[in-house]
């Protein structure tokens, strides 16, 4: 299977005025601990609140006539741009989740019209009772990362990125199933191969990170994290995302629980957004001294749809449950 610039040049087309074109701004605050411009891609500005909304419209919106409704497996930023994407078009939408999955996302699902199916503890036990659904319901599957218009959504972001600062040496991509990443790495490697685009994960249950340092897709066990949007197995079949981020990476970084937590609070303290963990792991990375840039930095604030209860007690310094682990609390600047 073959996938380049093109595709992610037909995509915008599609996604033209509908899911593109969010704000790259500078933050001053990170700008100066990296001693280089350090831009954020605001994801956060879309519709749905994610990222995913590209790579979903782009799937749905193509998909051809006579197609009674979609379905996939998400963490939740997925399943929620399916959901808008599918009612957009006017289309059936059936969202497979695990147990895992924070109920603020499951709620945001079913606000946009989808049916939601909570299936075990994992990102493939979902995924399973999504490829049913395809077998017994004649629903057209939009995988989370390993489907070429997916991935194709999701380069636009790194296309415009570069489009906006072409001095870019180094993009921060979150990574989780590597659609993002497959993507993004492709855009800003077509345009400037030169530039160093890393990904960032946590360090339990990085599934990529695993499966690139096996040579294959490898499943892992998923546990709770602040980066919950990160967790999840990248499918034993991979066929696209694994080898693009395995070959356009320039290296992959795990930042840790706690450096999480201190970017988010970070990102809200100092440029007063509110966003997920997995949105602040390029973040995490330069603030923990794992990423040292050489030049200007961009990294992508994925997405703001996270449980608001857990982010009041983070940013109050609160200690945080994380399934059997306690994350001890840290009060900002203290």
């Amino acid at each position: 299977m073959t996938f380049s610039l093109a595709d992610i040049l037909t995509a915008r087309r599609v996604l033209r005025g509908q899911a593109d074109a969010t704000p790259f701004v500078p933050s001053p605050y990170m700008s100066a601990r990296a001693g280089h411009d350090f831009l954020l891609k605001l994801e956060t500005c879309q519709p749905i609140g994610a990222f995913k909304l590209r790579g979903a419209m782009n799937a749905v919106m193509t998909l051809p006539d006579g197609v009674s409704g979609v379905t996939c497996c998400s963490t939740g930023n997925h399943g929620r741009g399916v959901a808008y994407a599918a009612a957009r078009r006017g289309i059936r939408a059936v969202i497979c989740m695990s147990e895992l999955v924070p109920q603020a996302k499951v709620d945001g699902i079913r606000a946009l019209g989808a049916e939601v199916k909570i299936v075990g503890r994992s990102q493939d036990d979902a995924l399973a009772e999504s490829l049913r659904l395809v077998e017994a319901e004649g629903l057209a599957e939009i995988s989370p990362f390993d489907d070429p218009k997916v991935i194709a959504g999701q380069g636009t972001i790194g296309f415009e990125m570069i489009e906006a600062r072409p001095d870019l040496h180094t993009v921060l991509v979150p990574l989780s199933g590597g659609g993002l990443a497959g993507g993004v790495s492709v855009a800003v490697k077509s345009v400037n191969p030169d530039v160093q685009v890393i990904g960032i994960t946590m360090d339990r249950g990085a599934a990529m990170q695993a499966s690139i340092a096996a040579g294959h897709p490898v499943e892992v066990e998923e546990v709770p994290s602040l980066a919950d949007s990160l967790g999840g197995g990248i499918g034993l079949k991979n066929k696209l995302s694994f080898p693009l981020c395995r070959d356009n990476l320039d290296a992959i970084v795990l930042v840790t629980e706690e450096e999480i937590r201190d970017a988010m609070q970070v990102l809200f303290y100092e440029d007063r957004m509110i966003a997920e963990g997995a949105s602040v792991v390029g973040l995490a990375a330069v603030l923990a001294g794992k990423v040292r840039p050489e030049g200007p930095v961009g990294t992508i604030v994925t997405g703001r749809n996270l449980d608001m209860g857990q982010f009041h007690r983070i940013m109050a310094g609160e200690d945080i449950a994380l399934g059997d682990r306690i994350l001890k609390g840290k009060t900002y600047g203290a």
